[in-house]
């Protein structure tokens, strides 16, 4: 989808600031927000997909505004109000109201854990064939979808190189939707820093990016 948070490309937002030594989590609170987003998963309430998409459809204002943990909270909050799985008045008062429907199965014990260790990967098997190979000249298709998608605004309608095929892998478009996985070939694509940005950019600079089949056609 098109909103604020498409920042690539984009000027006027000052350097990005190296923070040397920086902790995995500034705070406590940090951590288990971390935390609880994994273990929803085990409930069928989230995937990396629709939580990206969660983030996405912040106000823009907060979307600025908000530590990267910040956005997490509250697109989790918002997933988990409408889901169900949480009311508004417990939200405010911070405690659980009688009657409201307890999620399952209970996260227990090592239970946990592994949920918080377990290695997912994405990349599935599919009978249809790529139909791009290394070298071949595509472009981006200029698509301006109003869910979830991985294609940056400032690489639609721009001319590429496939450098890689990585094999069929989840569709965050659809995935985003719980639509289903609807996986499909997943390639890097190489682009010139002019052909992004003009003659202003460096001639000898390129942007990799990891697009799906959807995402691409022959130029």
């Amino acid at each position: 989808m098109n909103g604020v948070h498409d920042m690539g490309g984009m000027h006027g937002f000052g350097p990005v600031v190296h923070e040397p030594n920086e902790p995995v989590f500034h705070a406590p609170w940090e951590g288990r927000v971390r935390g609880v987003v994994q273990l929803i998963a085990a409930w069928g309430l989230v995937n990396i997909d629709a939580g990206r998409h969660s983030i996405e459809r912040l106000p823009p204002v907060d979307y600025l505004r908000f530590s990267y943990f910040e956005k997490w909270l509250a697109a989790l909050t918002n997933r988990m109000l409408a889901a169900g799985q949480i009311t508004q008045e417990e939200l405010a008062s911070g405690r659980k109201a009688d009657g409201t429907v307890v999620a399952t199965p209970p996260v227990i014990g090592e239970m946990g854990a592994k949920i918080l260790t377990s290695v997912h990967s994405y990349e599935r098997e599919i009978a249809v064939k790529p139909r791009f190979a290394a070298g071949d000249q595509i472009r981006a298709r200029n698509i301006n979808p109003e869910g979830h998608t991985r294609l940056p605004r400032y690489a639609r309608g721009r001319r590429g190189t496939i450098e890689r095929y990585h094999g069929a892998h989840v569709f965050p478009d659809s995935n985003a939707r719980f639509a289903g996985e609807a996986p499909q070939p997943l390639y890097t694509v190489r682009f010139t820093a002019r052909e992004l940005w003009g003659d202003a950019a460096n001639a000898a600079d390129t942007v990799s990016l990891d697009l799906w089949e959807d995402y691409l056609e022959p130029a």
